[in-house]
């Protein structure tokens, strides 16, 4: 079995690790853990040097954030043994359109499974465009298992 993992530094991403990490898999199964950093972009159509510098410098910091999670994930799931076998676990960070690569990603790795956070905002853009996890639960071409236990604040 095959299991996207898709992740964020959020207590919702920690409560999806932790499912999949108390979880028995199958002897052989695969989990992928992966982050997907949005790209930091300007709003106007020419900024200035230090505004470009300021937008590449909070990416680098995000990508760096990724990471971290990425690797407490990797290794928050391997100290859990399993009777059947430990998982074999892989990590990747992505740069991009979240609700696309968690999409693409899932297909290239051909898993079976995507587990992810829900954060239960209800923002402007989660209205007009859906969520991540909406996006990913009505376009996968797997099951999606979506853990919501983030409270409203």
């Amino acid at each position: 079995m095959k299991i996207l993992l898709a992740i964020e530094d959020s207590s919702c991403s920690d409560a999806a690790v932790e499912m999949v990490a108390r979880r028995t898999w199958p002897a052989g199964a695969e989990v992928r853990v992966i982050s997907v950093v949005k790209p930091f972009a300007p709003l106007a159509s020419a900024p200035s040097r230090p505004a470009v510098e300021f937008f590449d410098e909070a990416e680098v910091a995000e990508q760096r954030r990724a990471r971290a999670a990425v690797e407490r994930a990797a290794h928050r799931i391997s100290r859990n043994k399993r009777p059947v076998g430990r998982l074999k676990i892989t990590t990747e960070i992505f740069l991009g359109s979240p609700k696309r690569i968690i999409i693409e990603e899932a297909e290239r790795f051909g898993a079976d499974l995507i587990v992810l956070g829900s954060h239960d905002r209800l923002s402007l853009e989660r209205r007009l465009l859906g969520s991540v996890s909406q996006v990913v639960a009505a376009q996968a071409a797997c099951q999606v298992e979506i853990v919501s236990t983030c409270q409203h604040v």
